[in-house]
């Protein structure tokens, strides 16, 4: 009797969930970084708690889990990380927390076809797909797709929410595109601190080009130095750009080989390369971010032009 009466509790308690899904306790997600993270608020809203595991201005490449992020991660309802090896030094912890809790690699879910390949590693794919919007777009259906899988008496929500999400990504799209094309094509040469910038450059005509590889833990020497000097040089290349989560000294070192040439190249600001910026201004968030970075480029390279 006392089994029968427990079985009636559990099946009136998952009815009005079905029945009123706000009841529910919200869903308890961990995303790697600020990009992932902001999808998953998007379209999670009321409806999930999300914990971002690497913060502003920490760079995922070389960002190992502490003690403490293990436990969040082991704590946690879902788990959403880039993959594609940007969060290098904990794919191990990741794929073993995949055995216990539904874990997401977000960018390996994008058909080979549509990646980049490593120019240095033979196999391996570049992981910053978010600088090409449509890409982050798909990413954003796998991460609704994920959260309706787990919890599908909220689709109705997860969908709506994501649709709303989606369309101001393809404002984005619009504008970042739109933004690019105020300058030539001659000025649409982007130099950084490492190669993170080739899906923005092949989605929106820009060369992009890096001091380090696809990954900051490549080391960089004076014939890198010497390398990159040589072609901002020969392409008149009027601005290079630092990025947030790495430090700067290695493009200073290009700066000064360039004016030793007698070029003069200009630092035109910082950018948000691996990583979302503080959740308490707008570069936070994806769109604030890429928002942000698109305008600092076209700002800074219009600018010299104007004052030459």
């Amino acid at each position: 009797m006392k089994t029968l009466k427990m079985l009636l509790i559990y099946i009136i308690l998952n009815f009005c969930l079905v029945l009123n899904p706000e009841a529910r306790e919200p869903i308890h997600a961990v995303a790697t970084i600020g990009q992932i993270a902001d999808i998953v608020k998007n379209i999670g809203s009321e409806n999930i708690n999300v914990q971002r595991l690497i913060g502003p201005g920490v760079d995922p490449h070389l960002y190992s889990a502490s003690e403490s992020d293990m436990d969040k991660l082991s704590s946690a309802d879902i788990i959403f990380y880039n993959g594609l090896s940007l969060e290098s030094k904990m794919e191990v912890a990741l794929q073993k927390m995949g055995a216990t809790i539904k874990t997401v690699p977000v960018s390996e879910t994008l058909p080979v076809s549509m990646r980049l390949e490593d120019q240095t590693l033979q196999g391996q794919h570049d992981p910053h797909i978010w600088f090409d919007v449509t890409l982050w777009i798909l990413a954003a259906e796998k991460i609704r797709d994920e959260l309706i899988a787990f919890a599908p008496e909220l689709k109705d929500q997860f969908s709506a929410n994501a649709d709303a999400y989606i369309a101001k990504l393809k404002e984005l799209h619009e504008y970042v595109h739109n933004r690019a094309f105020e300058l030539t094509g001659e000025e649409r040469v982007l130099v950084t601190t490492h190669d993170a910038f080739r899906y923005l450059g092949r989605a929106y005509d820009f060369e992009a080009v890096g001091l380090h590889g696809i990954t900051t833990q490549s080391s960089v020497g004076a014939e890198e130095v010497a390398r990159l000097a040589d072609f901002i040089v020969e392409r008149k290349v009027k601005m290079i750009f630092v990025e947030s989560s790495i430090p700067a000294k290695n493009l200073r070192d290009v700066q000064e080989a360039v004016k030793s040439r007698g070029w003069d190249v200009a630092v035109g600001g910082e950018l948000f390369s691996d990583n979302t910026g503080s959740e308490e201004g707008p570069e936070g968030a994806y769109i604030g971010m890429m928002t942000y970075n698109i305008d600092t480029i076209v700002n800074s390279v219009r600018e010299k032009t104007t004052a030459q």
